[in-house]
Formats: structure tokens, C-alpha cells, sequence
């Protein structure tokens, strides 16, 4: 059993809480209530952005004393607007402006390159997806691969591109989605590496 703490309560996050309590995690989830972000870092072993990626420089920032010496899972993709048409940083990522940021925690960028449903049930799609890991810590990639085998992703469903910069390229995909959700309605999907 792992203690987590999930900042931001939307479709994402409680998602994520949810099904990580099914699998035997202590997990708590912190909303903008103030004092609860800081006391869920506190005491989490790992914590999950799940907040809106356009705020969480900010808010993560102001969380650097809380996080120190934690991994930092990123699921969040830092765009414009809701249904993206531009990257917030062009030429970087949010997981490589919160790693420079944080420069005492262990961030890994995941499952963003996937509507939030697959996060947790990634068995449901007709073929195999891919959940992408990008880190500068091997630890800490090993950690977070770990929890993603525990929301139901097949190990060789889990690539690791390597270091954060690596972020760039599947911040990148978001900007699919909203020509993806036109084309052929909201329906769960994931970016898939065919081999």
C-alpha cells in the first residue's frame, strides 16, 4: 500500500482516486479548499497533478517545501483552453517547467495522451493502448509504471521515452483530441504504438 494524494477533484482526479483505493492504496484527494493541497502533499509518499495543466505551475510551485523529496506523477496537459488549439509552453512541456520548478521532486509525465476514462480501464478499448513515461529519475518511473499496472495497464502496454524533455512529444498529442472528438464523437481512446 502506497499513500497518495490526488490534487484536483474533477472527472480526472477522482478517476484516478478512486480506482487507486480499489487497488489497496491510502489515497486522499485535495481540492482547492485551502490548507487541504498542502497538508495532502505533506503526508503522501507520491502525489498526482490532476489539476487544470494551465494553473498547476502555479499551484504546484507554491507546494515546492511539501514536495520535496516525493515523485510528482503529471497527468495534466497545460493548453489554452478546454477543448485545446495551443500548448501553454511551445518548445518545453508542464512536466519539464514543473521539474525545473521543482527541482527537490521527482516528476514523471503519464496518461496524457488518453481521454480520462482510459486511465483507469484501459482493457476497454478494442486494441492495446500506450501509456508513455518521461522522467530524468529511474526510480521513479519504476514507481509510477508500478501504479499504472495497478489501474490495469499490461506492462507492455507502458513504454518509457525517457527523459522529461521527452514530455515535449506527448504534450504534443492533446492537440489530437479535439479533431479526434469532431470527427468521431466523445468516445473513450488512447494514443496506441502499433508494433
Amino acid at each position: 500500500m502506497t499513500t497518495i494524494a490526488v490534487l484536483g477533484n474533477g472527472r480526472v482526479g477522482g478517476n484516478l482516486a478512486t480506482a487507486l483505493t480499489r487497488a489497496g492504496h491510502e489515497v486522499t484527494v485535495a481540492d482547492r479548499t485551502p490548507g487541504a493541497p498542502p497538508d495532502a502533499a505533506r503526508t503522501a509518499r507520491i502525489v498526482i497533478n490532476a489539476t487544470p495543466g494551465a494553473g498547476s505551475l502555479d499551484r504546484l510551485t507554491a507546494l515546492r517545501d511539501e514536495l520535496s523529496g516525493k515523485i510528482l506523477v503529471d497527468v495534466s496537459n497545460a493548453t489554452t483552453d478546454g477543448l485545446p488549439a495551443d500548448l501553454i509552453y511551445p518548445g518545453s512541456s508542464l512536466a519539464e517547467q514543473l521539474q525545473d520548478a521543482l527541482p527537490e521532486t521527482r516528476v514523471v509525465k503519464t496518461l496524457n495522451t488518453m481521454l480520462f476514462p482510459v486511465m483507469t480501464a484501459p482493457a476497454t478499448l478494442t486494441q492495446a493502448p500506450t501509456a508513455f513515461l518521461s522522467g530524468d529519475d529511474p526510480q521513479a518511473k519504476q514507481t509510477a509504471g508500478e501504479l499504472l499496472t495497478d489501474l490495469g495497464w499490461h506492462k507492455e502496454w507502458i513504454t518509457d521515452l525517457g527523459g522529461i524533455q521527452t514530455a515535449r512529444a506527448t504534450e504534443a498529442a492533446i492537440l489530437f483530441v479535439p479533431h479526434v472528438i469532431r470527427s468521431t464523437g466523445f468516445a473513450p481512446f488512447a494514443i496506441s504504438i502499433a508494433r
